[in-house]
């Protein structure tokens, strides 16, 4: 899955409809969020990826510093709701 970008208002939306079809034909396979193009993303965008992170183990491609930041931001966030039991 690719997003490119800023993800934001309406596109946040789209990208959960997009996500929610995709999660139902993942099977086996990994989920790799490819966020090298992004170039903004709002709070609900950041939470909408820690739920594919927490639900499927994504794999995050990121190469600047935000995008980084943001792929991080994800997985300890994950790791958050594990320490409290959730």
């Amino acid at each position: 899955m690719k997003l490119e970008g800023r993800v934001a208002g309406p596109w946040v939306n789209e990208c959960d409809r997009t996500w929610q079809s995709v999660i139902t034909s993942l099977g086996s396979k990994k989920l790799r969020v490819d966020l090298r193009e992004v170039t903004y993303m709002e709070a609900r965008g950041r939470e909408l990826l820690a739920e594919m992170y927490t639900r499927t183990g994504a794999d995050f491609l990121a190469d600047t510093p935000m995008t980084k930041y943001l792929a991080e931001e994800a997985q300890r966030a994950n790791q958050k709701d594990t320490r409290r039991g959730a």
